[in-house]
């Protein structure tokens, strides 16, 4: 969800950077690399956010789960949400020629791109998960040659966000029917682009009426700070979107009040408040799941096999990402915010 979603806090200057992007990947595999010769055991690299964000945790935790029932071994490295870092690490992990795959969670998409071409080069399977590497937010397409991408497309992402919010409306027959949107970092490309896409469906859609587009970033304060000041000019509000941690700060602001609200995000805690009726629905994706999915890509084309080159999160079942209560019913969830 940063993902804005599902508890990714990352920084707001980080997508600020510039890259280009070169031509989109095909099947072939890589040529292996120094560690993949002689039948060694395969080992995978991963860059997450950072260990201490949930998500990237539970991204982590499917990666161990496939690799060790599929006689390889994965390493965690922290940038802790810095991108510059990242990109060192990236680079030190192509020198060492220790890795036959990594899997990236970008937190600059842009400034990844040259350390991903050398890691390419290398001989290294390079799987991009979650948010593209790149600067396109628009397709699921691979935007370094010779990479395969496992990514929630952020303009897919924000349609999906804008129907649920449609979809309470309705449920309730209202006309008009006002709704605030949180966005997550107005200083984030990503963000922007999954904002628009929302928008682009409320405004589109008959008895619905925008009222309020604030940023609400991806902690409880800021969602709280955000709910405030949307209550203080419109205190009526029908429907609240935004990422699940700033959705639980604008419901404890909000309490007896009939809003309904929809979740970017899939913790277990989101899951619940879902199921309970709190919420009207919530952006689910199976964190845990889609992890060893992404081992799977990696490691099957560290072997020489063929994968595909662009993949969707939401085509990995369970694909429930219109979360409302119905849809959810058995699901628990795959992290804890």
């Amino acid at each position: 969800m940063v993902a804005r979603w599902a508890g990714l806090p990352v920084l707001a200057a980080v997508m600020l950077l510039a890259a280009a992007c070169v031509n989109p990947s095909t099947d072939r595999p890589p040529q292996p690399s120094a560690s993949a010769s002689g039948g060694a055991q395969k080992r995978i690299a991963f860059f997450g956010f950072a260990k201490a964000n949930s998500f990237a945790s539970a991204t982590f935790a499917g990666i161990e789960d496939y690799a060790k029932a599929h006689g390889a071994a994965a390493e965690f490295f922290d940038p802790n949400f810095d991108a510059q870092a990242q990109v060192r690490q990236i680079q030190d992990a192509v020198t060492a020629k220790r890795f036959d795959v990594f899997v990236v969670q970008a937190n600059d998409g842009a400034a990844v791109v040259p350390a991903l071409q050398a890691a390419v080069r290398a001989g290294i399977a390079v799987v991009i998960h979650f948010t593209p590497a790149g600067t396109r937010y628009d397709t699921a397409q691979p935007q370094v040659d010779g990479t395969v991408t496992l990514v929630d497309v952020p303009t897919r992402n924000g349609q999906t966000l804008g129907e649920l919010a449609v979809q309470a409306c309705r449920s309730r027959k209202l006309n008009p029917c006002e709704v605030a949107y949180l966005e997550g970092l107005k200083a984030l490309p990503l963000d922007n682009a999954r904002t628009q896409a929302a928008v682009g469906v409320l405004k589109q859609a008959p008895g619905v009426k925008l009222v309020a587009q604030v940023e609400g970033g991806y902690t409880q304060d800021t969602g709280r700070k955000a709910m405030q000041d949307i209550l203080q000019r419109d205190p009526g509000i029908d429907v609240v979107i935004g990422s699940s941690q700033a959705v639980a700060g604008a419901e404890a602001v909000a309490k007896g009040k009939q809003i309904m609200y929809v979740a970017n995000g899939g913790s277990r805690q989101t899951v619940k408040a879902v199921q309970d009726g709190r919420w009207f629905a919530a952006y689910y994706l199976p964190v845990r799941t889609l992890g060893a999915k992404a081992a799977e890509l990696g490691l099957d084309r560290a072997r020489g096999e063929q994968v595909p080159a662009a993949n969707i999160m939401t085509d990995v079942q369970p694909g429930k990402s219109l979360g409302t209560k119905e849809v959810l019913a058995g699901v628990t969830g795959e992290y804890d915010e």
